[in-house]
Formats: structure tokens, C-alpha cells, sequence
């Protein structure tokens, strides 16, 4: 974690050219994402009011908020009924049907889902209550107001006592390794916010990748973890560097520019986007196409 200040040495790097508090930057880890993946994407997100229009919705992101959600209903049975005979019911009440080509690939994914969550949860034991799930932590630092949305948040016995260990659940279809969860920035930002919230360690990191049921783990350290903060921040002055120059009058698409890449074809701008309309489109069903097969 970072090191302590000294507090006579922060204020002035906290104060603006009017001698007031310069505002800390409020964020979540996704949002920091969004500008380090394309600036131009974080603008239409956030900054761009109204924002532009969206492209369709995506077939996969719907299948990872059904079963995510289906696993936040399930911690929130009683232990006893926490089996797997609960989770078609709890599945089916938190189905989201956007963005899949047609009812047959929809019913595929949907037994496809139901099997990663009764796979998945005979490795949990029902009678352990987790710290948190889906559970809000933040932090401050000299430069951003921080809050997440944990997946879920163990309760674990580490080695001086108890220990607080991030999860993440992955449906995607590529598997994940420890270089995965090591680099994680929003995994990091989870995990030095939840030392703060329930004033206990917390360095462990893990990817739970339900469709192969496999797990990345990363354990951070006290300087990992401030190295992790400290991009986070310098992301946000840059942010706010981009947002004062528009306001300065510089032009948005220059003060926030585009990254295209692979990731174009992704993108919810895609359509407004002169760098993204280049790109080939992929349909909102692509990721999840093999599901039918």
C-alpha cells in the first residue's frame, strides 16, 4: 500500500491555481479501463453528454450478468438451501435474452450456463458465508475517490489471522493463468480497497474461469499494490489533464483520442466512431456462437 504522507507535504499538491482543494477524481476500476483501452471510448462513455447512441446489445455480456447474478441469488439462500438443485430456478429468474441471433443458440447458452453453475458451485461449501458478494469497497488517495463492485469477497484464515481474498467470476471463453489475475489492475484496486473496508490484509486475487473451472491466483504485495494505485492515479490526472483541455477549448477528438485495434469491432461506438467504422463489425452473438455448436 502506498506510504504514509507527510500532511503538510500534501497540501500543496492538492491545491489548484485558486487555492482550493484541487477535487479528487472519483472512479471505478472499469472506468479507468475504458481510457486506457481507447481515450476516444472513455469520451463517448463519460464524458460526451448525450451520449452517443450504443450499438446493439451483446449476447455475451448477458450471459456473464445472468449467471453472475445467479450466483449472488445463490449466497443469498439460507446454507440449507444452497444445493444445486436451486439453481435452474435462479438462473431462469435472472435470464437476460438480449443480443443472441436466435432461440436455439439462447436455449444453448442457457444449458450451458446452468452446467458451468452446478459444476461450479460442488466446489463451494454452502455453509461458508463470504465477507461480501457483489459487495461495494472503496478508498481515497491524494487524487481519486475509488469504488468498485466486488464479485465476492472471502473470509479466509491466512497466516496471522483472518484474511480477505478477492474473486472475479469469468465466462468468457479463453481460459486464465496467473499473469491474468497478476496484472489485473481492477482485481489490485478490489484489494486495496478492501484492506481499508474491513481493516484486515488483503492480497490474494482470484479468477474463477467457470467454463473450464480452473482458477488464477496472484498474491500481491504491499508494493504491488501501490504500484497498481499509482497507475490508477496517474490514468486519472490524465483523464482530468483531457477534460480541462476541452474545457480550455483544445478539440475532444484531439485532447481524447482513439486507440483502434482489434477491440474496435467490440465497441459499443463502433458506429459513430470514424477509426471504428473501419473496422469490421462484429454481431452482437459472436462470442458466443460456439455455445450452438
Amino acid at each position: 500500500m502506498p506510504p504514509p504522507r507527510n500532511r503538510a507535504a500534501a497540501v500543496p499538491e492538492q491545491l489548484g491555481f485558486a487555492g482550493m482543494p484541487e477535487r479528487l477524481f472519483v472512479c471505478t476500476p472499469s472506468k479507468l479501463g475504458a481510457f486506457i483501452d481507447c481515450p476516444r471510448r472513455y469520451r463517448y462513455s463519460y464524458v460526451d453528454r448525450p451520449s452517443p447512441p450504443k450499438g446493439p446489445p451483446w449476447a455475451h455480456n448477458s450471459l456473464g450478468a445472468s449467471v453472475h447474478t445467479a450466483l449472488k441469488n445463490w449466497y443469498a439462500l439460507p446454507p440449507e438451501r444452497r444445493v444445486p438443485e436451486a439453481l435452474p430456478t435462479l438462473l431462469k429468474s435472472t435470464w437476460v435474452r438480449e443480443g443472441y441471433r436466435d432461440v436455439e443458440l439462447e436455449r444453448a447458452a442457457y444449458r450451458k450456463a446452468l452446467d458451468w453453475l452446478e459444476t461450479y458451485v460442488a466446489t463451494l461449501d454452502p455453509e461458508e458465508e463470504p465477507l461480501g458478494v457483489e459487495r461495494v469497497v472503496a478508498a481515497k488517495t491524494a487524487v481519486i475517490a475509488l469504488n468498485g463492485r466486488a464479485d465476492r469477497i472471502d473470509d479466509r484464515a491466512g497466516p496471522a489471522g483472518p484474511e480477505a481474498v478477492i474473486v472475479d467470476y469469468k465466462t468468457g471463453r479463453s481460459g486464465l493463468d496467473a499473469d491474468d489475475a497478476r496484472g489485473s489492475q481492477a482485481l489490485a484496486l478490489y484489494a486495496y480497497a478492501a484492506q481499508r473496508v474491513f481493516r484486515r490484509p488483503c492480497y490474494r486475487v482470484e479468477l474463477h474461469h467457470l467454463p473450464t473451472g480452473t482458477v488464477a491466483v496472484h498474491e500481491h504485495t504491499d508494493e504491488s499494490l501501490a504500484r497498481q494505485v499509482r497507475r490508477a492515479e496517474e490514468t486519472a490526472q490524465d483523464i482530468m489533464a483531457a477534460e480541462k483541455a476541452v474545457a480550455a477549448g483544445t478539440d475532444p477528438d484531439e485532447a481524447f483520442p482513439t486507440n483502434p485495434g482489434s477491440l474496435c469491432g467490440w465497441c459499443d461506438f463502433r458506429k459513430v466512431c470514424p477509426a471504428g467504422a473501419a473496422v469490421a463489425a462484429k454481431e452482437p452473438w459472436a462470442a458466443v456462437e460456439h455455445l450452438g455448436n
